[in-house]
């Protein structure tokens, strides 16, 4: 069987911890950021949790070969 290709935007924007949770960051992080207050610009800079079980295993089909 070959080897499956990873969608590399899918990579670069999911990540998971030490303890196995997948964590994603925010989008809208750079458009028209000077005009976002203080406080929504650092929201931009934490990363959530992704809770959805659909999204999860999308994201496994999407990049097979990110480390968990």
């Amino acid at each position: 069987m070959p080897k499956l290709k990873t969608y590399k935007a899918a990579a670069k924007r999911f990540e998971y911890t030490g303890s196995g949770k997948l964590m994603r960051t925010k989008i809208g992080k750079s458009h028209r950021r000077r005009m976002k207050t203080k406080r929504v610009k650092r929201m931009f800079d934490e990363m959530h949790e992704v809770t959805s079980a659909g999204a999860k295993r999308r994201l496994r089909r999407l990049a097979p070969y990110l480390k968990q």
